[in-house]
């Protein structure tokens, strides 16, 4: 980044009207609104105008850029070359069911990288890695930069809470959860590549998922997406790749935070569901591939047991119990079928917006949410269906939420005579 050029002029409502009014915003404006909100000189209440101002005028290729290495600069930017492991990593743009760092991480330290995952909790309708891998017993992110650098170096992988990489967007995540700016391809793209920038891989492949499911619905919203993401990396010395994936139904069988530990556990095992081994496997050789490893099959990796290994270790190196039980909502409701036939699609949007209700997810920053809350999704899309057979068993602590979460789900879902069509898992390889 180029040294800051901040304005003694400036002040917030500036800057907010300058995009509100369809403006372009200057190097310097950029700089000073993030540096002054990271150190609480602009308020919340500012920054959820400029927000969404951003979302609703949009961002030109330069002020993505400026803005991105603004919040680089807010913070520490790791350097972790001297761990005597290629060093890459992964990133999805967020879909419902979509558990496949939990897997996948395993697999590529069983390959012999080395993966420093920044990872993050909930953010609207889809779950947060955070979220989920709390759900085992005396897990923590919260780990020091000395313990990430060990892990990295004896293990092959660290999970780590953001903390001081771009504090700017720690903050900006938050607010965007809460202040319905989450699908702006600008802030997507600069939050995901900010982070990923300053923690110090030198290789990044990313899941760029498309449909309903996804803060993006169009293809061609993706493909921007990802083609912004890949140069923002590039100019940062990063090598970057993305791959374009569907999200148009759930990821596998399960949405919610332990039961899609549960459900990764199962890849790992050898089993689970064929899109997420598929989708796991397609990224891991695209991770490898990246960081130059090719010794070992990631698929063989499951089949002989590992990368359950693997996970093992991480989780027990992070205070995690990896044998303990996960936990499962107190109470639960259950939908059947009205008819027999084929199951139709399921909505992946209808699906992530009844398990947010549920308690898998935030309505506030900081909220607590549920490891239990979740669901199973019984019968996929094409398969066959008995009358009366249950579809999805909802699961919570609190009863009181499954009208809501019901509710988010009528419509979403069918039984018919004919399977529906099928679309591919990977749409595209962006490079």
């Amino acid at each position: 980044m180029t040294q800051n050029t901040f304005d003694a002029h400036l002040d917030a409502p500036s800057v907010i009207r300058t995009k509100r009014d369809g403006g372009a915003l200057s190097d310097g404006a950029i700089d000073w609104v993030i540096d002054a909100y990271t150190h609480d000189r602009v308020t919340d209440g500012q920054m959820a105008a400029l927000l969404m101002a951003i979302f609703l005028r949009g961002m030109s290729g330069h002020e993505i850029a400026r803005w991105t290495a603004a919040m680089v600069a807010s913070g520490e930017r790791f350097d972790f070359s001297d761990v005597g492991r290629p060093t890459v990593d992964k990133h999805s743009t967020g879909g419902v069911g979509d558990k496949i760092t939990i897997p996948l991480v395993p697999v590529v330290m069983a390959c012999g990288g080395a993966v420093p995952q920044a990872a993050g909790r909930g953010l609207g309708h889809t779950g947060g890695t955070l979220d989920k891998l709390e759900s085992i017993a005396g897990f923590t992110a919260e780990i020091t930069k000395s313990q990430i650098r060990q892990q990295l170096r004896e293990l092959g992988a660290a999970i780590f809470a953001a903390g001081e990489l771009a504090p700017a967007d720690r903050k900006i995540y938050a607010l965007r959860d809460v202040t319905g700016t989450t699908e702006s391809l600008p802030l997507i793209a600069s939050s995901v590549m900010s982070k990923k920038i300053a923690e110090g891989a030198a290789a990044l492949v990313l899941d760029t998922k498309v449909g309903s499911g996804a803060f993006l619905a169009t293809e061609a919203e993706a493909r921007e997406l990802a083609r912004t993401m890949v140069d923002l990396g590039r100019e940062h010395g990063l090598t970057t790749r993305a791959l374009l994936t569907d999200m148009e139904v759930p990821l596998g069988r399960t949405v919610g935070n332990a039961v899609e530990v549960a459900e990764s556990l199962e890849v790992l095992g050898g089993g689970g569901p064929d899109d997420v081994v598929a989708l796991t496997v397609a990224l891991a050789r695209e991770m490898c591939d990246a960081a130059g490893l090719d010794a070992v099959d990631p698929a063989q990796t499951l089949r002989d047991g590992t990368a359950m290994d693997r996970f093992r270790a991480l989780i027990a190196a992070q205070g995690g119990d990896p044998a303990a039980p996960l936990p499962i909502g107190a109470h639960s409701e259950t939908v059947t079928a009205p008819r027999g036939g084929t199951m139709g699609d399921i909505d992946a949007m209808a699906v992530g917006l009844a398990v947010w209700r549920l308690g898998a997810g935030r309505s506030a920053p900081g909220e607590r949410v549920q490891s239990g809350a979740g669901m199973r999704i019984h019968r996929r899309p094409g398969e066959p269906v008995a009358a009366g057979e249950a579809l999805f068993t909802l699961y919570s602590d609190t009863p009181e939420r499954f009208a809501a979460a019901l509710s988010e789900l009528d419509g979403a879902w069918s039984v018919g005579d004919q399977a529906p069509p099928t679309r591919p898992l990977i749409i595209d390889r962006i490079t």
